[in-house]
């Protein structure tokens, strides 16, 4: 895949390592913190089973997956992928400098999208050959995908995060900078439990939905528990919730992981 002048695009994948207790905490209640970290671990294997795909098509055979971490790395990884350290602080902060490690066209995901397809990563990668900047937005308000020409931190640093308005704030911020946004289809967050179900309901047969069908029959949240969804303030698409270990009997074989130290990435 390749954008403006025929480089290659970085599709940059920020999460957090899989703890329970620690990841899709506005799962809990009605699930409980192992259940939810459960769901974290089946949503980032298919966001991350959805970016090797398009890696390994004649569309995204210039992509280069990165996985923007906090944590450590381990089994739960569906897939090899070669990893960096997320920076410390707020997390417009964290986003911007994910953004600072490249040169060249990037786009950035989070993992609360577990329903995203290899086809709507293609597009929103090729539609950075005719727009500065891409943003998918989020049905809560947020957003779930952000990519760049020419990336730069500065452009998300500040952005208030969390919020109903993230989204809006975000795209105000870009073109105020003079930038040609265009527009990806809005997605379902996984924030809740109505969140949950309804992207289940979406794709019945990835991973996701699977462990949410489990997670019900050991005693998890019920369907009149789902519809009626969480509580707690927004999170933004790319929250920085990322997803957690399954439970042992459930684990992918463990894969090899690249581990990078943090540093501009050059093509």
């Amino acid at each position: 895949m390749t954008a403006a002048g025929g480089q290659a695009v970085t599709l940059l994948v920020i999460a957090k390592e899989p703890v329970p207790g620690r990841v899709k905490t506005r799962l809990t209640p009605p699930f409980t913190p192992a259940q939810a970290a459960d769901l974290a671990t089946a949503a980032i294997a298919d966001t991350l089973l959805a970016v090797e795909a398009l890696r390994r098509s004649p569309a995204g055979a210039s992509v280069r997956p990165l996985l923007v971490l906090d944590g450590s790395a381990g089994p739960w990884l569906p897939t090899r992928i070669d990893t960096v350290p997320q920076a410390t602080g707020p997390f417009d902060a964290r986003l911007a400098a994910a953004f600072d490690l490249v040169r060249g066209p990037a786009l950035l995901i989070g993992m609360d999208t577990p329903q995203v397809t290899p086809r709507l990563l293609a597009d929103a990668c090729s539609a950075l050959a005719d727009a500065d900047a891409v943003l998918g937005l989020a049905a809560d308000g947020g957003w779930w995908a952000l990519g760049l020409r020419r990336p730069a931190g500065r452009l998300l640093r500040g952005v208030a995060t969390s919020r109903p308005d993230t989204g809006a704030r975000q795209r105000e911020r870009l073109e105020r900078a003079g930038l040609r946004v265009a527009s990806l289809p809005v997605l379902r967050d996984v924030d809740t439990a109505a969140d949950a179900q309804e992207i289940t309901r979406l794709m019945p047969n990835n991973r996701f939905a699977t462990a949410l069908r489990a997670a019900r029959c050991d005693g998890g949240a019920s369907d009149r528990s789902a519809r009626s969804g969480g509580t707690g303030s927004h999170q933004s698409g790319p929250s920085g919730e990322a997803d957690s270990a399954r439970r042992a009997r459930t684990e992918p074989t463990p894969r090899a992981v690249t581990t990078l130290v943090p540093r501009t990435v050059r093509r």
